[in-house]
């Protein structure tokens, strides 16, 4: 298809989302931009935030990795499941009793003023990393397919992207996110749905020949029982538990959405309905996957990893499926980002400057203030976009759950102290222990060979993380009453 059409819909799609942010942030305030005025509809917020949970590295990596790791990422997905379901008993219970504009105001009510401010500088580290990886991801196959013949540079994509994405949620915040995540995940599936069907007829193969075909390639493998393994089972699901519960349930981004639903009941229905619909999109990834695999040596078509899916949809599909494809592709994006950019502004105007405690600005000043922030964002991710670029790491799934890792860690330590333990700490020394778990967890990394022999480091390192970190805390730590939030 021509890379000039392709750019004409992507272009209008941009422009129907610009349509709903204006229809969504009319007489927005400050309120809106956070939490939605708390009126959010939780169906809604359930069905977007699939796509702000999936993003547009699921949709390529997870499909691309099925060659290397068949179904494994079944193991993950079961401690998927066990992570949403603390979250929704445990956490949101705990947000909506405080209610809570941001959840790291909760660390400076149980430990403290500079554990608060920790636990947002360590979010507001992660969710740019981890949100400029996933959009480097997209970016990168539009400059490829579409952009590069149009003589268009990296850097100017980019800018363009940030450009609209900044465009949409400037004035509403959550309340437009909310319903152009629900438009932008029904785009993902309607396009994960078609391009399966299409590579079922091709390959003249109904849903149990399929299957029948990725057992016999061994695609279907799900367990990996070798404990030395990176990949062992119970490590990823044990893995898989800790990152929802530190990359959902202690990340502004994605409680921002439920903490912006009128009543606790309704949000854990949100969550609840999240679990059940995730997991179905998750398994029919990995179907996809295979379907993939098999079609792809009949076609000739030599790609691995991220390359696969883009390689076998625009040398071989029809140009009808190719736009649907674009349309998934960005749709699968601009969820995690769009969202990202928002919680980002609102943890830095909330727990790092105080706007909601500054008595001395008016409304209009502490909006002005916001807006300056949300700009400031866009021009950091536009540069780690640039820095991705440059690394260029052949499966960016690997480097952002690394990335979560080391970054999620001690936002794990901090929560899981607040609510195991019933001591207080010498909230002075806190960032010193925050910033000291992931310094250990990479020496203990560059080391392993030497100290594990033949164990090998995995996913877990986001557990070994916040353990270090829960560690740390309880050194500094002191029994309850005796004024260790000041000392």
């Amino acid at each position: 298809m021509s890379p000039t059409i392709l750019f004409a819909v992507v272009l209008a799609y941009f422009l129907i989302l610009l349509g709903v942010a204006w229809r969504t942030s009319r007489h927005a305030t400050n309120d809106s931009f956070f939490i939605g005025n708390k009126d959010s509809n939780w169906m809604l917020v359930a069905f977007g935030m699939v796509g702000t949970t999936l993003t547009g590295v699921t949709f390529i990596s997870v499909p691309g990795a099925v060659g290397s790791n068949g179904f494994g990422y079944v193991q993950l997905m079961i401690g998927y499941v066990l992570g949403y379901l603390a979250i929704t008993f445990i956490l949101l219970p705990l947000y909506y009793r405080l209610q809570l504009t941001s959840i790291y105001r909760y660390l400076e009510l149980r430990l403290g003023r500079r554990s608060y401010q920790s636990g947002a500088a360590f979010f507001i580290l992660s969710r740019l990393l981890g949100a400029t990886a996933r959009l480097y991801l997209v970016v990168n196959i539009l400059q490829a397919t579409i952009l590069d013949s149009l003589g268009v540079p990296f850097w100017l994509t980019a800018g363009v992207v940030l450009l609209l994405i900044l465009l949409y949620t400037y004035e509403g915040g959550v309340k437009t996110i909310v319903w152009t995540d629900t438009l932008q995940t029904a785009c993902m599936l309607a396009g994960l749905v078609i391009c399966s069907i299409f590579l079922l007829r091709e390959m003249d193969l109904s849903l149990v020949d399929s299957l029948e075909h990725m057992r016999a390639q061994g695609l279907t493998r799900m367990f990996n029982v070798d404990p030395d393994s990176p990949a062992y089972v119970w490590k990823h699901i044990l893995a898989g538990m800790f990152i929802t519960i530190a990359m959902t349930g202690m990340d502004q981004e994605m409680m921002q959405k439920n903490i912006s639903v009128r009543t606790l009941r309704d949000s854990q229905k949100n969550m609840l309905s999240l679990t059940v619909v995730l997991t179905g999109v998750l398994l029919l990834f990995l179907f996809l996957g295979g379907l993939l695999h098999l079609y792809a040596p009949l076609a000739g078509v030599t790609a691995t990893g991220d390359k696969l899916f883009p390689a076998v949809v625009l040398g071989h599909f029809p140009a009808v499926v190719q736009l649907i494809f674009f349309i998934a592709l960005i749709s699968a994006l601009f969820p995690s980002v769009d969202g990202a950019l928002t919680a980002l502004t609102s943890t830095f105007c909330i727990d790092i400057l105080g706007l909601q405690r500054r008595t001395d600005l008016t409304p209009v000043a502490q909006m002005r203030w916001r807006r300056r922030v949300h700009l400031g964002f866009s021009a950091l991710f536009l540069i780690l976009i640039i820095a991705f670029k440059w690394i260029d790491s052949p499966s960016m799934i690997g480097v952002i759950l690394k990335l979560a890792s080391y970054t999620y860690g001690p936002l794990l330590g901090l929560f899981a102290f607040g609510l195991l333990s019933r001591r207080d700490v010498r909230d002075r020394w806190v960032p010193l222990v925050a910033i000291a778990g992931p310094l250990l967890c990479a020496l203990i990394e560059g080391e392993q060979a030497r100290l594990f022999e033949h164990y090998r480091i995995g996913l877990e390192l986001l557990i070994l993380n916040g353990a270090l970190v829960l560690g740390g805390l309880f050194l500094i730590s002191m029994p309850s009453g005796r004024g260790g939030k000041s000392a």
